[in-house]
């Protein structure tokens, strides 16, 4: 091997190191302890214990139902805001254009902690502001956390308010990135704003929104912190529970490590099966 070769190693070794530790080495060895019952000791191989369990289960039924109302609600939602957000923020009638854009992607840094204090208290069935706003109009007041799908559409708020500033920014880079020629011969030939629109920017804007998609299907099988932190841990009764939490609750509340990698596992299939039926749906035809 010359010697710049392997000087180029030597450097890279520290980071492969690292990168085998506390990357490679957790996810082989999570999947090895999917296949054991981790509830005797000493730890004995079952595929039954953890993988058939998933089959029967109904904590993980309700829990993948729950990821998968949220994804089939929030996603789509969202990443139509984000679109029409990205559109206004790419129009040279905004005013003060830099101020909006850094307004809209705010949430994202924003601690997921503070976050989740605000929406509790803001949609408290006493004395938060939204069923404030409910009684003036002379509605009754919804009790956001004791009902499921009061709960289930506060965590789709809530996800919604978070990241669609951010995949905002995203297709924006993507308009941006559209010439002004296109835009310019479309008006010549007296084609509509509208027109323009739904066949002009969002067919070139497909492979954008495409990948907005993809990182959105796969952060809400991951999803967590809103039902862990907003609805006090999957409430009301494991209405909101993701398999996010539900994983989280067989890890390190019941310690049951095998069934939590079996589950993790699931969500990362189910994560990539999802994400390649999109890319399939969303390609170009030939």
């Amino acid at each position: 091997m010359p010697f710049r070769t392997r000087s180029a190693y030597a450097f890279l070794a520290p980071y492969l190191l690292v990168f085998a530790t506390f990357w490679v080495w957790p996810i082989i060895n999570s999947f090895l302890i999917s296949f054991q019952n981790t509830r005797i000791n000493p730890w004995k191989f079952s595929f039954q214990a953890n993988w058939g369990r998933l089959f029967y289960d109904p904590a993980f039924y309700n829990a993948l139902y729950n990821t998968l109302i949220i994804l089939l609600i929030q996603v789509p939602v969202m990443i139509a805001l984000a679109t029409v957000m990205a559109v206004m923020l790419n129009s040279p009638l905004l005013k003060a254009r830099p101020l909006f854009r850094f307004a809209f992607f705010a949430p994202v840094v924003v601690g997921e902690v503070a976050y989740a204090a605000v929406f509790r208290l803001m949609f408290s069935l006493d004395f938060g502001i939204i069923n404030k706003l409910i009684s003036a109009v002379g509605l009754s007041p919804v009790s956001w956390f004791d009902n499921a799908n009061a709960a289930m559409a506060l965590i789709i708020l809530a996800v919604t308010w978070r990241w669609a500033g951010y995949n905002a920014i995203i297709i924006l880079a993507g308009l941006q990135s559209i010439p002004d020629d296109v835009y310019e011969a479309a008006t010549l030939d007296r084609v509509s704003k509208i027109q323009q629109f739904f066949h002009i920017t969002l067919p070139l804007l497909k492979p954008i929104i495409l990948f907005c998609v993809v990182l959105s299907v796969i952060g809400t099988m991951q999803l967590f912190t809103e039902p862990f932190l907003i609805t006090n841990r999957g409430g009301p009764g494991g209405g909101t529970e993701t398999l996010g939490l539900l994983l989280y609750r067989q890890g390190f509340t019941s310690l049951n490590f095998g069934y939590a990698s079996a589950i993790a596992y699931t969500m990362a299939a189910l994560a990539v099966a999802i994400s390649l039926l999109n890319l399939w749906v969303g390609r170009d035809p030939k």
